[in-house]
């Protein structure tokens, strides 16, 4: 499963994998242990997660869910020991993860829905939260692309 599979329904909790189109909308199955499956019609509002962004106060605006939560399981391995935390604990959280987020803009509920989808998606689908190789070799090349640069100054 990639990330673009996974959706979320407005007024329903939980995330969902997509499963197919169907005449009236899209044939939806839950991540949990029910696998229950669900139509959505297009009166429903359905967000795919690889659409989904988090406020920062870069010139880009925003960070990509995704992004955000490889660096969640990098940093804590599924541990981000927030079950029952307050409202600033959730803040400081995801200033430790993306200090640039828009405190403005980015409520606590926010966050802790955040927390919510990544122990499903850890649960359910890890391979998500793994980094790709396109990923990584991408960035080294950048790197070797700026040591090039240096050199030649």
């Amino acid at each position: 499963m990639e990330f673009k599979d996974i959706a979320t329904v407005s007024g329903k909790p939980g995330l969902y994998k997509i499963l197919k189109p169907s005449r009236s909308g899209v044939i939806l199955e839950s991540l949990d242990d029910k696998k229950g499956k669900l139509v959505v019609g297009a009166a429903q509002r359905v967000s795919l997660l690889s659409e989904i962004s988090i406020y920062t106060l870069t010139e880009e605006g925003a960070s990509p869910l995704k992004e955000v939560m490889i660096k969640i399981e990098k940093e804590f391995k599924g541990d981000t020991g927030l079950e029952g935390a307050e409202k600033e604990e959730y803040q400081a959280f995801m200033k430790h993860i993306l200090p640039e987020f828009d405190e403005d803009r980015v409520y606590a509920s926010d966050v802790k829905k955040l927390i919510s989808w990544y122990h499903i998606i850890r649960k359910e689908c890890p391979e998500v939260l793994e980094e790709k190789p396109e990923t990584a070799s991408k960035n080294s090349k950048e790197e070797k692309d700026e040591d090039t640069d240096k050199g030649e100054e």
